[in-house]
């Protein structure tokens, strides 16, 4: 994104450290780990509406099969976190148990939902932590039912579909992973279209480092709206620069440390380091909301204001939405 702003140069020469540190402390950490083993995933096909319950049975067996390899391996916290995604309500539109494990799954009726929520991670999601952000789209999904006229379906999709990167990591200052990250989001929001139909609306709800990829993602996707929570930003400079025709919305609460990120930007070595312009700032040009007084953590905590907003926007009912 060019040269730094004035004022910029202090913090970019610590992401620079990071950047080295990471490049040497991190891959050295990561090799003294055993990669937990398991079976391939399922063969990707296109999903229908009508093939839809049979791809959920299959990734199910798939999480059943991995957590049996994590049982044999030792490693039981990861055998308890495939064991819960392979229950029998359990409804996975695709599995991953390799590595740090990718997931997406679905909470409501995808094939007839009318409105559809697709939640897009940040940092230090995996499988190993995947039960905090089921969490979050279940605190969506009840929230929907409560607040939807009457007649109204809702779905939301909870999209563990890259590699994020870790918290204190050399990847989270960059936006090298949500550049690999948004092909693949882009190609989700394409099943969904296909499974769902064009009549569904679709909102992507893209939290703290997933703002990144969403705004990665961003031109021309097919979404009506693209709300981005906690976000340190997005990669580029303004709504315009997006280029997509969806409502860009953001929020932040007022104890989330996000607020305290520089909000800079700089190629370095062939990545980004940094995110521009703060998203609910007014130069930015997203309709800013209220998430109340909660912290990085806090958007989908059940009865917060966060929360009733994000369903709000999901639902289109967009006059409702408040502001601070």
């Amino acid at each position: 994104m060019g040269r730094p702003r004035r004022g910029a140069g202090r913090w970019l020469r610590a992401a620079l450290a990071s950047l080295v540190i990471g490049a040497v402390v991190i891959p050295l950490a990561g090799a003294a780990q055993a990669e937990v083993p398991a079976p391939a995933p399922v063969p990707s096909r296109p999903v229908t509406a009508g093939t839809l319950e049979a791809t959920y049975a299959a990734n199910r067996a798939n999480a059943a099969a991995a957590s049996r390899m994590a049982t044999a391996h030792g490693d039981r916290h990861r055998a308890a976190a495939d064991r819960a995604l392979a229950g029998p309500r359990r409804h996975l539109l695709a599995f991953d148990g390799r590595g740090a494990g990718l997931a997406t799954e679905v909470l409501g009726d995808l094939a007839h939902a009318d409105h559809v929520a697709v939640l897009v991670p940040g940092s230090d999601t995996g499988l190993d932590t995947y039960g905090r952000f089921h969490n979050a789209a279940l605190a969506l999904h009840r929230r929907l039912d409560a607040a939807a006229p009457v007649g109204t379906r809702t779905a939301v999709v909870a999209w563990l579909g890259y590699a994020t990167p870790g918290t204190v990591s050399a990847a989270v200052a960059t936006t090298s992973r949500a550049e690999e990250a948004a092909p693949r989001l882009r190609a989700l929001v394409g099943e969904l279209r296909r499974i769902a139909g064009q009549r569904a609306q679709i909102a992507l709800l893209c939290h703290s480092y997933g703002s990144v990829v969403c705004g990665r993602a961003a031109h021309g996707l097919d979404v009506a709206d693209i709300v981005l929570v906690g976000s340190p930003g997005t990669g580029s400079g303004s709504v315009t620069a997006l280029d997509t025709r969806a409502r860009v919305w953001a929020t932040r609460g007022t104890d989330d440390w996000v607020a305290h990120v520089p909000h800079v930007g700089a190629d370095l070595f062939g990545t980004t380091v940094g995110f521009g312009t703060d998203p609910v700032a007014s130069a930015f040009g997203a309709r800013v909301f209220a998430a109340g007084d909660g912290g990085h953590s806090a958007y989908f905590a059940p009865g917060s204001r966060a929360l009733a907003n994000l369903a709000r926007i999901v639902l289109g009912l967009t006059a409702e939405v408040t502001r601070d």
